[in-house]
């Protein structure tokens, strides 16, 4: 470990134990007793560290100092990539899960106290914000009045009464949920519920509610093994109500496959690579939808080797597309 590194370590250990001996800090750290004996002065000198060897307990410990004069403080770490990753995407979703909503007395001080760990790199944290970027793509405004009350019927365990619209037949209906849980996927909030209009298991885009009440009614508890039998095999946010399961089977290109092959389709994927370099993938799936969105990013770049169904579908949008495209252009 490096000098910076070894500061932090000492801290720890010194935080850790009444008081530490000096072979045990060799032995933690690795170094010389030169080494060591270097790093505890620095600490001392430099950062006004309140190390001291205590005779009784033959060992290192802190001093308990006033909080007057000049303060011990360590020097700035740089995280690594996936640290800073984490600590960015945290303080993201933090700021917008639900901003002076239901998790709001719980947020702040959240991320009060991550701009305060940012703020201790050797860049500080507006420096750190500028210049990486997370960009939230297929993000939809969130309801906030409606999510609060989601929330807090599905951590109460209460059902909702509400007025769902449905984009995909354009349509709003009325349904009493037993909400089982909530889901953050694709930077959007959803709802796994018991539907009691339609007597089964249904997930709900938060955003499509229009307005709801939360009953006095306790709600319908569903099994978690239930839950992950029924939402889980099926492909991106679409469960398998309602559906057959089936298996997708997806040929890339050798050169699509070096990204395809770092990416996660389904929890049940497989794959592997042919002779000619391509990379064939496969999973289940029961609502298509999500799916077919999916590939046809992937344009000319993937062929749908199976099933047929899911082949004469994107065929059919294929088909679509470039007579719309024409009509355009014409």
């Amino acid at each position: 470990m490096d000098r910076t590194e070894r500061f932090y370590r000492i801290d720890q250990l010194l935080s850790e134990h009444r008081a530490i001996t000096f072979n045990n800090l060799l032995e933690a750290l690795e170094v010389s007793p030169a080494t060591l004996k270097r790093d505890i002065e620095y600490m001392r000198n430099r950062m006004n560290a309140p190390i001291v060897w205590d005779r009784e307990l033959r060992g290192y410990r802190f001093e308990s100092v006033p909080k007057t004069g000049k303060q011990y403080e360590l020097p700035g770490l740089w995280f690594s990539p996936s640290e800073i990753h984490a600590l960015l995407t945290m303080q993201h979703l933090l700021g917008n899960i639900d901003p002076g909503g239901l998790l709001a007395s719980h947020v702040n001080p959240l991320l009060s106290r991550l701009n305060g760990l940012l703020g201790t790199a050797d860049n500080p944290a507006d420096e750190i914000r500028k210049r990486i970027l997370i960009a939230g793509v297929g993000k939809r405004q969130l309801k906030l009045a409606h999510f609060e009350k989601v929330g807090s019927a599905t951590i109460n365990r209460k059902r909702l009464h509400m007025a769902y619209f449905s984009r995909g037949k354009g349509e709003a209906t009325e349904r009493e949920v037993s909400p089982q849980r909530l889901m953050y996927y694709r930077e959007n909030w959803y709802l796994d519920g018991w539907c009691h209009l339609r007597n089964e298991l249904r997930t709900f885009s938060v955003d499509s509610i229009q307005h709801c009440t939360i009953l006095n009614t306790p709600a319908k508890d569903i099994a978690r093994k239930t839950l992950e039998h029924v939402l889980g095999p099926g492909y991106g946010i679409f469960s398998g109500t309602g559906h057959k399961r089936q298996t997708a089977r997806l040929l890339f290109t050798a050169e699509r496959a070096r990204w395809i092959t770092a990416e996660h389709w389904h929890e049940q994927q497989s794959g592997h690579f042919l002779k000619d370099g391509s990379y064939q993938l496969e999973f289940p799936y029961y609502d298509d939808r999500e799916l077919i969105m999916d590939i046809l990013k992937h344009g000319s770049d993937v062929i749908v080797l199976a099933p047929k169904t899911l082949r004469d579908k994107l065929a059919y949008e294929t088909r679509k597309m470039a007579s719309q495209y024409a009509e355009v252009q014409g």
